[in-house]
């Protein structure tokens, strides 16, 4: 009976299929395990292995973040006064540099990690798995991540790549290796590699860096090397704070966020630090690296790099704090029949040969009895095209039909024409209403987007003014803020509910704590509005004693009109006197706050005590803005947050430790992941130069596909979506399969015998995959060019966006199917 029960076990035990496949894996307990369980266990390992590599890659990333954004201190003479000299920091490492070397290391990591321990672990003879995942990277970086990063952006704006000389000279290389490794492999020693072909190999990596970094500095081109960077920060040093730390801040650049997001809001010193922090994270300047970290936390619902708004505070910053391409300001006395606003442009990197249609201004107001209202649209950047537009109305609290004439139609703005006015007729029913409102909005037909696009201004209100009754008089707000050292007090006024005839009304001030002659000139006068006049300012002096005090309030109140105008429900509002010593403690304290907030955003952990409390938390402890996902991201990778938070703070050593510590985690992982895919592609029947090129490919290059993403979305240039993807790919092949090559061939060289690499299915992929490139590269450059795509790499017209994008898509479906086709032999291949 136990003979038979032995027998029974060898046989089924037999059936251990792929058991000589892997080095560490797999474990005896698999033995009697079906082919498709043990199948399905492998590829929920393998996504699982995928998510820890992306942690610890955070890690790496962040010790790598820490290293290159270390900074010394120079002495600058100061411009502004003789003999005098102005410490400032700048960064140690070259932006360039960086991204090719300890950048390039971090994002591919795994994969080169991967064709050294597979070189290493099978005694110094090429395997397939290795080198296959560095072309499939390669492969799906280019052409998957080309292909999300140009749909991302919203229509019609677009990203182009400022440092075009790098990309170009990255461009090259990340061309030329696979070029250079089709020709090892297949033309100069077919199926071996040599000793000098190695070492040439390796040292192409140094020149890729070398040419690149030569390439920023313009040493290739006769232009002049722009200084306003070295400028900027001999001019505007950083400020410190009381205990001498530098902030990431100017103070005036919060004094006047103050004044923009005004002080009638009901929002506590907290929730305006939180505002401000998150305008400045937008427009912190953001490294490659920073990007792939939030990418990695993106999937495993870790701590964000960017201020994650409430949504009670995500409204206000939409509407009154984030950044517009355009600023607008309104002068403070306007006529009946519209207002003019100033334009000022903020760093925009427009296409010189765009134009860019909006409104002259976003409001409007116009007397009923006048029946017409005239909309200003204005185009700026290229004007010698002719430009098609449209106008259509849209209802508030005003009726087409009833008060106003709907309006829907397309116009032209002719080559050389800068401005168009188009009137719009407004009825009068010689019946009082109140003031009634609609919107003109300004957009652009599908075949204008080429060559054309709208500014920030394309919705305007219109304002219809009842002037049939002389109207009511109020101030626009019941509390008005000024600080002490203001001059003059300027509240504001208006006349609404109509416009007819001369009107007038009298204010004056009466004090509540603040003393009239001593904080502020008292005032009894009368206010004129004339007929169709809407808007008034009543302008109080404020004395400045320069005494220390508590913030003071008097109050100004309307009374006695005359010609018929009655006072509305604002007739007193309330003026308080800030003390600048109180306003200068309320600004420091938010200062604090503020740089406390941005901070948090560092990668640099202090304390294991730190590491640990992010690990264990949802989104690094913002639950107020933690998402569902967040918590079904943290709940996956609980496991391997707690494991890595073992690893040594950036903190300590510079970041160094964290670095090779981190580095040695991913070689552990790697390994593993290793096993497992040649088990999983052996279980399904998968040859592994083809679970290399698709699923290792895509686990080992997710999170570098949500970096480029966000990178694309949130940055000003291309760059760091896609200008760094060919360096990646050229540092792949140079260091991934150049320091393994070296190794093996000077192995092999030691003993008198070739280092043999089958030339094989690699040399296929290699090959499709740089017909590919030229392919994606040609449109690539195209779309810098031609108008129809917008002149950029990324985002532009919708139609030519999403068919680019989708043509990236195919080119990668034909890769894999090309190279699935040769590695099963459908496709003959003599190599």
């Amino acid at each position: 009976m136990s003979t038979e029960s032995y027998n029974s076990t060898t046989f089924n035990c037999q059936r251990f299929k792929c058991s000589g496949r892997g080095l560490i894996l797999p474990f005896g307990i698999e033995a009697c395990m079906s082919i498709q369980l043990r199948a399905v266990l492998y590829f929920v390992f393998l996504l699982y292995l995928f998510l820890g590599i992306a942690i610890i890659a955070d890690i790496f990333m962040s010790a790598i973040e820490t290293i290159t954004s270390r900074k010394q201190k120079i002495r600058y003479p100061d411009p502004g006064e003789k003999d005098k000299y102005l410490t400032v920091e700048v960064r140690v490492w070259n932006d360039t540099v960086a991204n090719l070397t300890l950048m390039a290391l971090g994002s591919s990591s795994p994969e080169i990690l991967l064709s050294i321990i597979e070189i290493v672990g099978n005694r110094f003879e090429a395997g397939e798995l290795g080198p296959g995942t560095i072309v499939g990277s390669a492969a799906y970086n280019l052409l998957m991540i080309s292909a999300i990063c140009i749909a991302s952006i919203n229509a019609p704006e677009t990203r182009r790549i400022k440092l075009y000389n790098v990309f170009l000279v990255t461009s090259f290389f990340g061309f030329f290796a696979y070029i250079w490794l089709f020709i090892v492999l297949s033309v100069i020693s077919k199926d071996v590699v040599e000793l000098w072909e190695a070492v040439l190999t390796f040292l192409m990596f140094p020149l890729v860096v070398i040419l690149a970094y030569l390439a920023e500095k313009n040493c290739f081109a006769s232009k002049k090397i722009e200084m306003a960077e070295e400028e900027k920060l001999i001019i505007t040093p950083p400020e410190t704070d009381a205990a001498g730390v530098p902030r990431s801040f100017h103070k005036d650049e919060l004094l006047q966020f103050l004044r923009d997001l005004g002080q009638s809001s009901n929002l506590s010193i907290e929730d305006k630090a939180q505002l401000f922090a998150a305008k400045l994270s937008e427009n912190m300047h953001r490294s490659r690296m920073q990007y792939r970290i939030q990418g990695a936390r993106m999937l495993t619902g870790g701590k964000s790099l960017f201020v994650n708004l409430p949504d009670k505070l995500q409204e206000i910053y939409q509407r009154a704090v984030k950044p517009q391409p355009f600023d607008t300001t309104f002068s403070t006395d306007h006529k009946a029949g519209g207002r003019k606003s100033t334009l000022t442009r903020n760093d925009i990197d427009e296409d010189p040969q765009m134009a860019i249609l909006e409104f002259a201004s976003s409001s409007y107001a116009v007397l009923e009895r006048e029946q017409r209202v005239t909309v200003e649209v204005v185009r700026h950047g290229f004007t010698k095209s002719v430009v098609h537009f449209r106008l259509d109305t849209i209802d508030g609290t005003a009726t087409a039909g009833e008060d106003y004439i709907k309006l829907s139609e397309e116009f032209v703005m002719e080559s050389g024409q800068q401005e168009k006015k188009i009137t719009i007729h407004v009825i009068d029913d010689n019946q009082w209403e109140p003031d009634e409102t609609f919107f003109v909005k300004l957009s652009l037909p599908e075949s204008e987007e080429n060559h054309a696009k709208v500014g920030s201004k394309t919705v305007a209100l219109v304002t219809i003014i009842n002037d049939d009754e002389p109207g009511y008089i109020h101030f626009e707000e019941p509390i008005n803020l000024v600080k002490e050292s203001v001059g003059k007090a300027e509240i504001k006024v208006a006349r609404v509910n109509g416009a007819d005839g001369r009107v007038s009304v009298h204010y004056r001030t009466k004090d509540i704590e603040a003393v009239a002659t001593r904080d502020y000139e008292p005032a009894d006068s009368e206010l004129v509005f004339e007929h169709g006049e809407i808007s008034k300012i009543i302008a109080i002096p404020i004395m400045n004693d320069l005494d220390t005090e508590k913030d003071e309030t008097f109050a100004v109140e309307l009374y006695n009109p005359t010609g018929g105008a009655t006072i509305g429900k604002h007739g007193r509002t309330v003026v308080t006197i800030i003390n600048d010593d109180n306003y200068i403690t309320m600004a420091n304290k938010m200062a604090s706050l503020v740089q406390v907030d941005i901070d948090k955003l560092s990668v640099t952990k202090t304390t294991w005590g730190q590491q640990f409390k992010d690990a264990m938390t949802v989104n690094g402890g913002d639950l107020e803005t933690a998402k569902f996902l967040h918590y079904v991201g943290h709940t996956f990778s609980f496991f391997w947050k707690i494991l890595f938070a073992f690893v040594p703070p950036t903190s300590i050593a510079g970041g160094w430790l964290t670095f090779f510590v981190s580095l040695l985690f991913i070689a552990i992982l790697t390994a593993v992941v290793g096993d497992v895919a040649a088990i999983f592609g052996c279980l399904v029947g998968l040859k592994d130069s083809i679970t290399a090129i698709s699923f290792v490919a895509l686990g080992t290059s997710l999170p570098d596909t949500f970096a480029s993403m966000i990178a694309a979305k949130n940055s000003k240039t291309a760059d760091d979506a896609i200008g760094n993807v060919t360096g990646s790919n050229s540092v792949n092949v140079f260091l991934g399969l150049g320091l393994p090559w070296l190794v093996a061939a000077v192995y092999w060289e030691s003993k008198n015998l070739p280092f043999t690499v089958k030339a094989g299915d690699l040399s296929f992929s290699v090959l499709v995959f740089s017909c590919s490139c030229i392919i994606g590269m040609i449109l690539l450059t195209l779309r810098r060019f031609l108008g129809v795509f917008g002149k950029a790499e990324l985002g532009g017209p919708t139609i030519p966006k999403y068919a680019c994008s989708a043509f990236f898509v195919f080119l990668w479906i034909c890769y894999l199917t090309l190279s699935g086709l040769q590695a099963y032999g459908h496709i003959y291949w003599a190599t």
